[in-house]
């Protein structure tokens, strides 16, 4: 258990793992950038998975497709072991390593965890739709003693979860975690991705822990789909193509905000 601890503190203080881990917020945005993409599509009345699995999909589909899986994997996985690192033993530099800055650093471990876990399933060809997989995970929780509170206990995580995001965008406090650049055109750049970018996903997984919730209370599992299943929900309200356009560009925003992250993260 110790060798383990000193090799984790060994990783976090090298600063070119530390460069491999800030590319995985880089690979996320990319995904969110063509999640984006796919939505806008949807929007106007074309086909597509507007989540990871089908980002990823558009990604593997290129002919270097192989190469950039490994690579994305590599990158998601050193941050996710870069987090857990920061959870465990703090951040090194000028960041308040309180409890809640190190609960979120072990939120996002799970969070890149579970996307290079994604993208090795591509490379090893057992991919699975995530619209299915969600609901078949739905279906499987409801079958178990307290399966249905669980499943609003979860739903209604995510919803708070977006509302948290909606609130960082419209606060700015995402500001803290950013070294700013001192051009006001770089500054301005960094900021508006960063707040449309937050909104747009608060409003996003708002949307994804409803879904949740009205498939736990009704008992119908097939109400739970995801991203992807969520945005093709919203595109069927009134005015909903201009929504879906509305917080699709807001995704993209997104993503340019964590690309954006990747290179000016303070630590």
């Amino acid at each position: 258990m110790k060798k383990a601890a000193d090799v984790a503190e060994e990783a976090s203080k090298s600063r070119t793992f530390e460069r491999v881990a800030r590319a995985g917020y880089a690979v996320s945005g990319i995904l969110h950038v063509l999640i984006g993409v796919i939505a806008l599509q949807l929007a106007v009345g074309r086909g597509g998975e507007a989540d990871v699995t089908g980002a990823i999909s558009q990604m593997a589909s290129q002919p270097a497709g192989p190469f950039l899986l490994w690579a994305c994997f590599a990158a998601c996985a050193a941050l996710a072991l870069w987090q857990l690192g920061n959870a465990i033993l703090g951040y090194r530099r000028g960041v308040d390593n309180k409890v809640s800055t190190r609960l979120s650093a072990a939120g996002q471990a799970v969070v890149y965890a579970a996307l290079a876990a994604t993208l090795i399933s591509f490379v090893v060809g057992k991919d699975k739709n995530s619209r299915e997989s969600t609901t078949d995970v739905t279906a499987s929780l409801m079958k178990v003693p307290f399966g249905t509170a669980i499943l609003i206990a979860v739903g209604v995580g995510i919803m708070i979860t977006g509302i948290v995001f909606g609130v960082r965008g419209f606060t700015r406090s995402f500001k803290k975690d950013l070294a700013l650049s001192s051009k006001k055109e770089d500054r301005d750049f960094q900021l508006s991705v960063g707040v449309i970018g937050y909104v747009a996903k608060g409003i996003a997984l708002l949307l994804v822990g409803l879904l949740v919730v009205i498939a736990a209370v009704t008992a119908r599992p097939e109400q739970s789909t995801g991203l992807d299943g969520s945005l093709k929900a919203l595109r069927e309200q009134p005015y909903g193509p201009y929504l879906l356009g509305a917080v699709a560009l807001g995704l993209i925003a997104y993503g340019l905000f964590l690309m954006v992250k990747a290179k000016t993260l303070r630590t």
